[in-house]
């Protein structure tokens, strides 16, 4: 906060009023203790401490009042930019985090299509290896069937050549001849 030039010329007076007030008050105390009480000072002394005052004034205020309020002004100001600053700081903050996020949501978004197109290829692959293997079975059954009917077809003709001969040597047994 930055003062005002009659604010710093009336806290160096107050600050300056302090030893004079210390200086008027020791000659009342000591009169207080002996007895009496004046509540007016001397005004020989009073104008000697006034010209006094005046004469200190000047040189306190540039050589001590000044720089002290100089040093509290600076501080302000530092004190200020550091708040703007923080302020700008954690704006930024907000603007990276939102990007961090909406990157970070992009991600997963991408993240999400990546593993359905690998879900979706893994389907095809299963339906594709399926498929393959469907056709390879029925191919292979389809050979079994034919092999199973060859094999009955052969059972069949071996038999009825069998049964033929089963059937002579059964009628000649019964006839008890030979049939030729």
């Amino acid at each position: 906060m930055t003062r005002s030039p009659l604010a710093r010329l009336a806290l160096a007076v107050a600050l300056s009023l302090l030893p004079v007030a210390a200086v008027l008050l020791v000659p009342a105390a000591a009169q207080a203790a002996e007895g009496g009480l004046t509540i007016f000072p001397d005004p020989v002394q009073l104008v000697i401490l006034l010209v006094l005052f005046m004469l200190l004034i000047v040189p306190a205020n540039r050589l001590l009042f000044e720089p002290l309020l100089g040093v509290l002004d600076e501080r302000d100001k530092q004190i200020e930019g550091a708040r703007e600053r923080a302020a700008g700081v954690a704006a930024e903050a907000d603007r990276v985090l939102g990007e961090y996020e909406a990157s970070i949501g992009e991600a997963r978004k991408s993240a999400e299509g990546e593993r359905r197109k690998a879900l979706d290829e893994a389907r095809r692959e299963q339906s594709r290896v399926t498929a393959e293997a469907r056709g390879s079975a029925e191919e292979e059954l389809a050979r079994a069937r034919s092999g199973v009917a060859e094999a009955l077809e052969q059972a069949r003709s071996e038999l009825r050549g069998q049964s033929e001969q089963i059937a002579r040597e059964a009628a000649s047994q019964v006839l008890g001849r030979s049939l030729s």
